[in-house]
């Protein structure tokens, strides 16, 4: 793989604009992998589960690579837009960052996100007996034969729940993270009517919560001797889901390529 077929990729008109910007990450689940340039290079790069293994080195040499290019083609974006990369205040910029951060993680949507991430850790933690007796009466159900059970595929909607709130536990607060530092530095009032990349990276949050908030529900179908311990997480929850839509009133309205435009049809 070189510079010119990662240019001539990114020609390809069947790859949708900047659709990797404000998804979830969560390519398994993603019905839009075949428009997406990022998963394509992944497989193109990644083409075997040897080169997945974190602990392999052909992992890491791969990585390297694709280092490197990345490295070549932002220098040679840098010469074409007349930006000297060398004359650049290197640590006045990592200052600037450090700034920023701070500043956003002192943000009260990223508290309150950073919070939830600890119950989560919290919550689950302290529920091992709970999926332990879950499973035991599943099998029950599966020697019974119960007429009116189904335990496959209770234990599968269980699993999904688990999988949706253990995707979305840190997630939710990086992209805080990224959205709020975005915005401390974002075009001038003068540029207002162009969309925010920093509501881009909220409505993802927010559809993160969204679901969160209804894996959580299920849970509590499932776990109904849990039910304090789980309407605190969901009313947690819920109280950042109505803060962010406060602190960010344009964020649901943000179209999405791909996933909120008419690109996403095929």
């Amino acid at each position: 793989m070189d510079k010119e077929y990662i240019k001539k990729l990114a020609e390809d008109p069947k790859f949708i604009s900047g659709i990797y910007n404000y998804c979830d990450r969560w390519c398994e689940r993603c019905p839009l992998t075949s428009r997406c340039m990022n998963f394509a290079l992944s497989e193109e790069h990644f083409d075997d589960l040897q080169a997945l293994d974190m602990n392999n080195k052909v992992f890491w040499q791969k990585l390297s690579e694709m280092f490197q290019l990345t490295l070549e083609m932002v220098k040679e974006t840098a010469k074409e837009q007349g930006i000297d990369l060398d004359s650049i205040d290197l640590q006045a910029v990592a200052d600037e960052q450090e700034s920023i951060r701070d500043a956003a993680e002192n943000y009260e949507c990223a508290r309150v996100a950073k919070s939830y991430s600890q119950m989560v850790k919290d919550w689950f933690d302290s529920a091992g007996d709970l999926f332990e007796e879950k499973a035991d009466d599943l099998s029950l159900q599966v020697q019974l034969e119960l007429p009116d059970s189904d335990p496959a595929r209770e234990a599968a909607g269980l699993k999904d729940a688990v999988d949706v709130i253990r995707w979305y536990q840190h997630f939710i607060y990086v992209k805080f993270l990224r959205a709020i530092g975005g915005s401390l530095k974002e075009t001038p009032p003068c540029l207002d009517e162009f969309p925010k990349d920093s509501d881009g990276s909220v409505k993802i949050a927010l559809i993160a919560i969204d679901r969160s908030i209804a894996a959580w529900g299920q849970i509590r179908q499932h776990f109904p001797q849990q039910e304090d311990k789980l309407l605190d997480i969901l009313v947690h929850l819920d109280r950042l889901r109505r803060k962010t839509e406060s602190a960010f009133p344009n964020a649901r309205s943000f179209v999405r390529p791909g996933f909120d435009s008419a690109d996403k049809r095929d």
